[in-house]
């Protein structure tokens, strides 16, 4: 361990084997919390590899609770995290959103770290109690579309560090290997990064594993479609440029879709996007990220049909609906 973390503090990169022991190391609790932000640190200071990546999500991946639900053949959709925006759960909302729509979604995701309320948050002030039980899972999928794995219950190794990440209260390069370790490993996956080092990053990544992906990034910061902006679109179809008026809806402030300074203020604003009473900014960002997830699934459909989709699925109350029988099933 010596010799990485020196190798480390002289900001060289690690290779793929390096990285895989350093996580290993870290998850044992055999690196003391004081290493591990000095670690966060460095990866804050300088950019992070594609091997560095590959080596992490091994040892993750290797740690992981695995979870068979390979033949609904889901969508994840998930943000690095990390953007400093502190919207509300704009990617949770896209969720049930697609789920109401009729395309299964197996969501991994944990509490807010670098924002106020991560999903979990959100789907816990629902009632809504984790679990790694593969029958209710399944139920759930079979009777909402929608399945919710909570991070910490399936990767321990997040679990581990969760309170170091948390008195940082910055982002990290394990907001980089959240969205690369679903334990379900969903057919398809929707991701959006905070900046375009980070698109590039994982479109080299998504390349190599062949998922079908697609990964968002508004370029004035957000890790989501935020609708403010020009934003860009990286999939297996290539790479594209949008503004909020090629696709027909109006441009966002960023106060419109400011998610709040509590966990209940950031989650109210979810539950009113789901029962439609929430502003048409915020509904229409839930709107366009669900398109663009859809899209994945349905390659054939233009962004326009896509709209059409989510539209119907969010005004006619079919993701609520998600929502509740989600609930009912998770209680």
């Amino acid at each position: 361990m010596k010799h990485i973390l020196i190798k480390l503090l002289d900001y060289q990169y690690l290779s793929r084997n390096e990285s895989r022991e350093l996580l290993t190391a870290i998850v044992k609790g055999n690196v003391p919390d004081t290493q591990i932000s000095a670690i966060i640190t460095i990866f804050l200071m300088r950019s992070i590899s594609v091997d560095e990546v590959l080596g992490f999500r091994e040892a993750l991946a290797e740690m992981r609770i695995p979870v068979d639900l390979k033949e609904y053949k889901a969508i994840d959709i998930v943000g690095t995290g990390g953007d400093g925006k502190n919207t509300f759960n704009i990617s949770t909302s896209a969720c049930f959103v697609v789920a109401g729509a009729g395309y299964p979604v197996v969501k991994h995701g944990n509490y807010g770290a670098t924002s106020v309320s991560g999903s979990s948050n959100a789907v816990e002030l629902q009632g809504v109690k984790f679990t790694t039980n593969i029958d209710i899972l399944r139920k759930s999928l079979e009777t909402s579309n929608i399945a919710y794995l909570h991070a910490p219950f399936f990767s321990p190794a997040l679990k581990a560090v969760a309170p170091v990440r948390k008195s940082l209260g910055v982002r990290n390069f394990f907001n980089v290997l959240g969205p690369l370790i679903n334990p379900s490993d969903p057919e398809y996956q929707m991701l959006g990064v905070y900046d375009l080092s980070m698109l590039r990053l994982y479109s080299y990544i998504y390349q190599a594993s062949k998922k079908k992906f697609g990964i968002v990034h508004s370029l004035d910061g957000y890790d989501e479609i935020s609708l403010t902006g020009q934003f860009k679109v990286v999939s297996n179809k290539g790479e594209q440029l949008f503004l909020p008026e090629e696709l027909g809806f109006t441009r966002v402030n960023q106060e419109e879709i400011y998610g709040g300074n509590t966990v209940e203020e950031v989650v109210s604003v979810f539950n009113k996007v789901l029962n439609c009473e929430a502003t048409p900014a915020q509904m229409n960002v839930a709107i366009v990220n669900a398109a663009f997830a859809i899209q994945i699934i349905e390659t054939e459909k233009s962004i326009a049909e896509c709209i059409e989709i989510a539209k119907d699925s969010l005004y006619d109350k079919k993701a609520l609906n998600a929502l509740k029988k989600f609930v009912e099933v998770n209680k």
